[in-house]
């Protein structure tokens, strides 16, 4: 498997940004479609989901369940400095997309966070990270996010 720093694009993990996860989830934001697919298919750091853990104040089993990953498959990845596969890399993008859109509406680093790592009665009480788990899940967010961007309730 190929390591994200070898891709032929520029890396937001070479300079340390991989422990800051709105810096990441900006550069990811910046990127084409293609370079973002590129990143996936090489494996995000593990660098990236600590940072989204961190982030989210989120457990290593939260972490695990969003990642679909075990506690100890990741601390060997981690160990054995492996990138994630593709699937985890995955959900960061999505949640990397989803955070910005949060940082938009609320117009705040720290509030998008908190909101995203808050019990959110519109999902049925779901966590709104923990939901976009999914593709579908995620779309859901996205959708309550555009309903309080607008004025709606959710």
């Amino acid at each position: 498997m190929e390591v994200i720093d070898r891709l032929p694009i520029a890396s937001p993990f070479a300079h340390g940004l991989g422990n800051d996860f709105w810096k990441v989830a900006r550069i990811l934001g910046d990127m084409s479609e293609s370079d973002r697919i590129k990143w996936i298919k090489a494996g995000f750091s593990v660098d990236v989901a600590d940072a989204a853990k961190q982030t989210f104040k989120m457990t290593s089993q939260g972490l695990g369940e969003l990642l679909n990953v075990s506690v100890a498959t990741y601390e060997r990845r981690r160990r054995d400095a492996k990138p994630l596969d593709a699937a985890a890399s995955e959900r960061l993008d999505r949640i990397a997309t989803v955070a910005l859109l949060a940082e938009d509406v609320f117009e705040d680093k720290q509030t998008a966070a908190e909101w995203m790592a808050s019990p959110n009665a519109a999902l049925g009480e779901s966590i709104p990270v923990m939901h976009c788990e999914t593709a579908i899940g995620a779309q859901q967010v996205r959708r309550i996010l555009h309903a309080l961007e607008w004025g709606g309730v959710a």
